[in-house]
C-alpha cells in the first residue's frame, strides 16, 4: 500500500497465464483520490516495496502529470493508474516499454469495441476513431521502471488542439475497474512477449496496429520547427523514421506527432 494512502486491496487471481508466466501475482490497490499513480509507486520504487504485478488506482488524481509535464485532468470516473516493472540485464531497452504498454491498452481496449476504428500512433497514444483516448508516462526509478497510465473511460476531458473520446462516447459498456482488469492481463502478456521475443518482435506487432507506412505525419525538431513527411517506419530501437519531402531519412526520438 502506498504511503499515505487508504485503501481496499482487490486481488485478482493469483496466477495469470497469458503466452506464458510473466507475474507472479497480479493485486490492484484502489483508493479514492491521490494527487498522481506515478508519484506514489515512484516513492514505493525508491524503498523497494514495488513488486511486479502489483498496479495502483485512484478513482480522482488531484496532480495527473502527462508525457512532457503535462497536466492530465483526471475527473471522476476514468481510469487512473501505474504499475512498475523489473528492469533485468537481458531485457530489452526500458525505454521500449511505452510500445507495450502502448499495445496493452489496445488490446484491452479492444475487446471492449471490437468494432470500431482504432490504431496506435507514435509513441505511445490510442486513437478511438481518429480521436486521443489514453495517455501513457513512463519514468524509471533505479531498476525499476513506472508506468503510469490514463484512459478515458467515461469522459473525454477538453485538450487544446486534439480530437478526444472516451469509450462510453464510442459505445462501450465497462467501467474503470472493469477496464482494469483486462489491462492488467493484457500488460502481463505483453511484457512476457516482449522479454522472451525481443523488441523486433514488439515492434512489428506494434506497427501492425499503427498508422501505415506512407501516412503524412508532422512532428517538430528540437528547436520546435515543424517538419512534415511520409511515416516510414521504426528503426530497430522504436525510433520513428520519417521520409521528408525532399526523400531524406530522419530518426525522430522523441516529441509527437500528428497524422495529416
Amino acid at each position: 500500500m502506498a504511503a499515505g494512502l487508504s485503501g481496499d486491496t482487490i486481488y485478482g487471481p493469483d496466477h495469470y497465464r497469458c503466452c506464458g508466466v510473466a507475474f507472479l501475482t497480479i493485486s490492484i490497490e484502489t483508493v479514492a483520490e491521490t494527487a498522481s499513480t506515478n508519484a506514489d509507486l515512484k516513492a514505493l520504487a525508491l524503498t523497494g516495496s514495488a513488486p511486479e504485478g502489483y498496479w495502483l488506482r485512484a478513482m480522482q488524481q488531484t496532480g495527473g502529470v502527462g508525457r512532457r509535464g503535462r497536466k492530465w485532468e483526471s475527473p471522476q470516473g476514468n481510469l487512473y493508474c501505474s504499475t512498475v516493472i523489473d528492469i533485468r540485464p537481458a531485457d530489452p531497452a526500458p525505454s521500449s516499454l511505452s510500445f507495450v504498454a502502448g499495445m496493452a491498452v489496445y488490446q484491452a481496449i479492444r475487446y471492449f469495441l471490437p468494432d470500431v476504428p482504432m490504431l496506435l500512433k507514435w509513441p505511445n497514444d490510442i486513437l478511438v476513431s481518429d480521436a486521443k483516448i489514453c495517455g501513457i508516462l513512463l519514468e524509471r526509478v533505479k531498476d525499476q521502471a513506472v508506468v503510469g497510465i490514463g484512459v478515458n473511460v467515461a469522459i473525454a476531458p477538453e485538450v487544446a488542439g486534439r480530437s478526444v473520446t472516451s469509450l462510453a462516447a464510442a459505445g462501450a459498456a465497462i467501467d474503470a475497474a472493469g477496464l482494469l482488469d483486462m489491462l492488467s492481463r493484457e500488460f502481463e502478456s505483453c511484457v512476457n512477449l516482449w522479454r522472451k521475443a525481443g523488441l523486433a518482435h514488439i515492434l512489428a506487432k506494434w506497427q501492425s496496429l499503427a498508422h501505415p507506412v506512407g501516412t503524412v505525419v508532422t512532428t517538430s525538431d528540437d528547436g520546435g520547427e515543424k517538419i512534415t513527411g511520409e511515416f516510414a517506419g521504426l528503426d530497430a530501437d522504436g525510433a520513428l523514421r520519417l521520409r521528408k519531402t525532399d526523400g531524406t531519412l530522419i530518426d525522430i526520438r522523441a516529441g509527437d506527432i500528428f497524422i495529416e
